[in-house]
């Protein structure tokens, strides 16, 4: 067992530092700030597929994208991030090497903003449950930092070891937007003393449970904080995603879309406002 997998295992969440250099760092970062640009233009949400652009007014009265799905239908840099062999090489010991992928989203957080996302796990996305089996050991939330990741940038923070107690009982509703309040994690049983926070460095990763409880507050910092986020599954326990990997050989997107989140995919798949 590899010290990543160990760490993972026992805290539910692990951290692999200087995953991608300075010089991919500068290419994927021009990526992200494309995908920022094109949500801007929509002016308000906007889907194709599983692309999906949220789009909100900005403090200013001008959009702001916070949140961008699956960028890599159509952004060949992100595309390639995602498929990049060096997953392999960490996933593998966690979910093996036919792997499919649920979750390709990318993250922005305005300086001194809003932006808080309260006290959740990801798990209670996993719909219809059905579609993900064995929940608790096949899948694997990754996070790669594009910018510094801290307390004062609105970085995330993880109740360490929470995953191994199981779907909990949080008030999740409308978590975008509510700041983690201590009374949340008080309800389920856990002491907010427990929380820390996840510090990454331009190019580090982080991989988490779905059933790890975290949660992130305001960026107060003086810069944009960018993350993008790539879940992996255990191909034979998901009915749903896309092929990332088969036998550890990466795999392109085909030209038909997979049914991943949005249900309408079949019926409206065409480009429409949101």
């Amino acid at each position: 067992m590899t010290d990543h997998v160990a760490d993972y295992r026992d805290r539910g969440y692990t951290i692999v530092r200087g995953l991608f250099s300075a010089r991919e760092l500068a290419a994927i970062g021009a990526a992200v700030d494309e995908v920022f640009a094109e949500g801007v233009a929509h002016g308000r949400g906007f889907r194709q597929g599983n692309l999906s652009y949220t789009v909100v007014d900005g403090p200013d009265g001008a959009p702001h994208v916070p949140m961008v799905q699956w960028p890599s239908y159509h952004n060949a840099v992100l595309d390639a991030v995602r498929r990049d062999n060096r997953w392999v090489g960490l996933l593998e010991p966690l979910i093996g090497r036919d792997i499919k992928q649920i979750i390709n989203q990318l993250h922005w957080k305005l300086a001194d903003r809003s932006g808080d996302f309260a006290w959740h796990q990801d798990a209670k996305s996993r719909r219809p449950a059905s579609a993900y089996r064995n929940l608790a050991t096949s899948y694997v939330q990754t996070g790669l930092a594009i910018d510094p990741h801290n307390r004062g940038s609105g970085g995330m923070r993880f109740i360490p070891r929470s995953h191994s107690r199981g779907m909990l009982a949080l008030d999740t509703a409308a978590s975008l937007g509510r700041s983690p309040e201590d009374a949340a994690l008080e309800a389920a049983g856990l002491s907010p003393d427990a929380q820390v926070d996840l510090i990454l460095d331009p190019g580090d990763v982080a991989l988490w449970s779905p059933y790890l409880v975290h949660a992130s507050g305001t960026n107060t910092s003086d810069h944009l904080r960018r993350l993008y986020i790539n879940g992996y599954v255990r191909a034979a326990d998901c009915d749903r995603g896309e092929w990332t990997f088969r036998d550890g050989a990466a795999v392109p997107l085909g030209k038909e879309q997979a049914l991943v989140h949005y249900e309408a995919l079949r019926q409206r798949p065409e480009p429409h406002f949101t």
